[in-house]
């Protein structure tokens, strides 16, 4: 089985050549789309390809995509974005995954943040699909393909990581003229066109739009982000009470997540119950990263923050046997951050004096 590899270009220089030297590992064939670039981007997409396409840009990304699939020749195709990486061991397995073939869509993790090396903001994305399958995506902004045929889920990552930041307004100004043309054409995009919102401080209007989209139909991942998200914009505009009711009305669609748990934890910390501190955070690490639900998973809350916050607690408790314990599993997951470096020196300070006063 082949594999093209696929990504919409525009101004990329600055990161294209290090994604294409990745890709050319494991992919029989690149397609580049440059939608308009005005600097050496195209340059650089030549030196890995022949096959370089141009494509007007109008404010749909899932147009581009389309037609970069077009362009496709193997048996199999997959999308990236420039600001992609992907480390040779996951080469490795995109290449075996594709060698196998009997799939015809398949989900490939996405690291989109990180704390240094460690991944802290993943999910899972569709990524590859078999060319004769026909898929096609939609959504003029966070374009996605809807899922249909053998769908398989591999352990496989990319690495999303960005050098600079683009025009924070763009996926807002796409969204802004698709509703003076007539409006967002379905619940999902109501969603994310929400979230660009508060991602640019309209917290206002976007607590309305995110409000409006829980009445309606959607998706239950996006239904429960939309309600952390809600969480946020109603702090930020001082209303407490709105805030503490958009955070338990995620509860009306699952089980607590561990973001749900930390925020908890959180507040009863800031209130000095530290026994119902404690059981939230401890809530936290039993919740599981369900990554297999398509949702935005944050690392952090399962593991790292409720690890670090129980270390705080029991300290204050004096159980510094459990203090010290918490903050060693948080180092395990974030070996070199300095908050969990800095309890090792306090806790080695503070065990030095017991030693010393006995």
């Amino acid at each position: 089985m082949t594999l093209s590899v696929c990504l919409i270009v525009k101004d990329e220089e600055e990161v294209l050549k290090r994604c294409l030297g990745c890709v050319e590992k494991f992919a029989d064939e690149i397609v580049i789309v440059d939608t308009g670039s005005r600097d050496g981007t195209v340059d650089i997409a030549k030196n890995f390809t022949d096959k370089v396409y141009f494509f007007e840009w109008c404010d749909d990304f899932s147009a581009a995509r389309n037609f970069a699939f077009g362009k496709a020749t193997c048996d199999y195709v997959m999308w990236l974005d420039a600001d992609d990486v992907v480390t040779d061991e996951n080469c490795a397995l995109i290449r075996e995954l594709v060698s196998g073939g009997g799939f015809d869509m398949a989900y490939l993790v996405y690291a989109a943040a990180f704390d240094g090396d460690v991944p802290v903001f993943v999910y899972n994305r569709e990524r590859i699909f078999r060319r004769s399958a026909g898929y096609r995506f939609s959504g003029a902004v966070h374009e996605a393909v809807s899922p249909r045929g053998k769908a398989v889920y591999s352990a496989a990552r990319i690495d999303h990581r960005k050098i600079s930041q683009k025009d924070p307004m763009r996926n807002l100004k796409i969204y802004l003229g698709q509703i003076a043309r007539g409006g967002l054409p379905d619940s999902r995009s109501r969603f994310y066109y929400g979230r660009e919102l508060m991602f640019n401080g309209m917290y206002a209007e976007a607590a309305a739009v995110l409000a409006e989209f829980l009445k309606g139909d959607g998706w239950t991942e996006n239904k429960i982000e939309a309600c952390f998200n809600l969480m946020h914009c109603y702090e930020c505009l001082g209303d407490a009470a709105k805030a503490r009711d958009a955070l338990l009305k995620t509860l009306e669609y699952d089980r607590p997540r561990a973001q749900f748990c930390c925020i908890l934890g959180g507040k009863f910390m800031e209130q000095n119950n530290h026994p119902a501190a404690v059981y939230w955070y401890t809530c936290a690490l039993g919740c599981k990263r369900e990554l297999a639900l398509g949702g935005f998973v944050n690392a952090d809350y399962s593991e790292f923050i409720p690890c670090m916050q129980l270390c705080v607690l029991y300290d204050r408790l004096g159980d510094l046997k459990r203090a010290c314990a918490f903050n060693e599993r948080a180092g395990r997951a974030k070996p070199q951050n300095e908050n969990y470096l800095r309890n090792v020196r306090y806790f080695r300070q503070k065990l030095s004096g017991e030693v010393n006063n006995e």
